[in-house]
């Protein structure tokens, strides 16, 4: 079951696939850099929730950051991040065609105690961004998604980030796969049982590829 609050996740995580509640779930992999980076964000003054099964944090009810963990990094995605002047060239995206989200990485403890002063700025400039109503103008998509995978990607922020982060050629693995289905229910079938392998990076198996 998906995590619904942020003391949760630090617990068992985001409850979203088989590993949730484990020791192995990716979320003990950074428990101290998670909760580092945690006290960080919440001494910049947003408002800690849950959403899609991780910490979101908000301004006036609006996103600004998500703290995610990853098998190989955890990381701050900024949900405009591309807006950030990014002096320090800290920022990443999660993917070559990723137009509005930022990633902030972490490997170990030590640099986000390094960082804390430029994580704390870069959190400060998103908050403004916030405070003057900026948007971005996002450009057509390169590759066509179906519908239904769209309508995924506005409900769940946390997956389109993760598949964003595939290699090109995984990502069009999975779009043509999930556009061949010729029934809408299909389509949304595939994009649910494909979803945990997408979170956790992994490409198109040959088990999804058996029509259904």
């Amino acid at each position: 079951m998906m995590t619904t609050d942020v003391e949760t996740y630090f617990i068992n995580g985001c409850g979203r696939c088989s590993l949730a509640s484990t020791p192995d779930c990716k979320v003990h992999n950074w428990d101290s850099e998670l909760i580092a980076l945690r006290h960080i964000i919440l001494e910049c003054g947003l408002t800690a929730t849950s959403k899609w099964g991780v910490p979101c944090y908000t301004y006036n009810n609006t996103n600004v950051i998500m703290l995610s963990a990853y098998k190989n990094f955890c990381c701050i995605s900024f949900f405009k991040g591309v807006l950030i002047k990014d002096t320090k060239n800290l920022l990443v995206p999660p993917g070559p065609n990723s137009q509005a989200v930022r990633l902030l990485k972490f490997t170990d403890n030590e640099e986000v105690k390094t960082l804390a002063p430029d994580i704390k700025a870069y959190i400060f400039e998103a908050i403004e961004i916030e405070k003057q109503g900026l948007s971005i103008p996002l450009k057509k998509e390169p590759e066509p998604l179906p519908e239904e995978l769209k309508q995924k990607f506005d409900e769940d922020p946390v997956l389109k980030s993760a598949f964003e982060s595939l290699t090109p050629g995984w990502q069009r693995g999975y779009i043509l796969y999930f556009s061949g289905a010729k029934q809408s229910a299909t389509r949304l079938s595939r994009i649910e049982k494909c979803a945990d392998n997408i979170l956790n990076g992994i490409g198109l198996h040959d088990k999804y590829s058996s029509k259904q």
